[in-house]
């Protein structure tokens, strides 16, 4: 069995992946695995190989790279994750770190500090960065959330019905089948105890989740 920890690269640019693999497999104990430049591509990849770690991109096509986690810490999870991103908002930050990633690193300190996180994250640790970290600690905290435990995906079907659209207008744009929408809006109509389009409306608006 090899001591070697794996990575997959996800990132939607072909010369950042480079650059992470170039940086990766030169640390002795690295080895990167596979790259991905779209989130399902990414998904797809962690499946298959069950990498020690996956190096996630928030910004790719695809999908959202965010939702995604729960997804891989559910199918795949003997593989970290780490988010490595521009978005420098401790918002970011937590909303990862609560979807089950392992480590935070921004790009812009990449050389500095991906390594570590890497290593953090296959020893099942955990790694943010420090100038974020220190902003998440003083931040204060984030109001609750909307009740009835929706779920990422739900909360997206039930803005999108709220702004009016179909269930085939709402399967385009988050890239599921109908039927897959069919049932999230099922769950949600059970969850929130509203039934008509009407309801669902005035729900999220009482909850704060669109703005007409």
């Amino acid at each position: 069995m090899s001591d070697e920890t794996s990575v997959i690269i996800a990132d939607d640019h072909a010369v950042v992946r480079k650059g992470l693999r170039l940086l990766i497999d030169a640390e002795p104990g690295l080895k990167v695995l596979a790259e991905a430049g779209t989130v399902p591509d990414a998904v797809m990849k962690t499946r298959a190989l069950r990498a020690d770690v996956l190096v996630l991109d928030l910004n790719m096509p695809g999908g959202s790279s965010l939702e995604a986690i729960p997804q891989l810490r559910e199918e795949a999870p003997m593989t970290a994750i780490v988010v490595l991103t521009m978005q420098n908002d401790p918002a970011f930050a937590r909303q990862a770190l609560q979807s089950g990633a392992a480590g935070f690193v921004l790009k812009e300190a990449a050389d500095d500090e991906l390594l570590e996180a890497i290593r953090q994250a296959s020893n099942g640790g955990t790694y943010l960065n420090p100038t974020l970290g220190a902003r998440l600690a003083a931040a204060p905290p984030e109001p609750a959330g909307p009740p009835d435990d929706l779920s990422e995906r739900e909360l997206s079907v039930l803005r999108l019905i709220a702004l009016g659209h179909t269930n085939s207008e709402i399967a385009g744009t988050l890239h599921l089948s109908v039927r897959t929408v069919e049932s999230h809006r099922a769950h949600i109509q059970q969850k929130t105890r509203r039934s008509s389009r009407a309801e669902l409306v005035r729900y999220a608006l009482e909850h704060d989740l669109v703005e007409l």
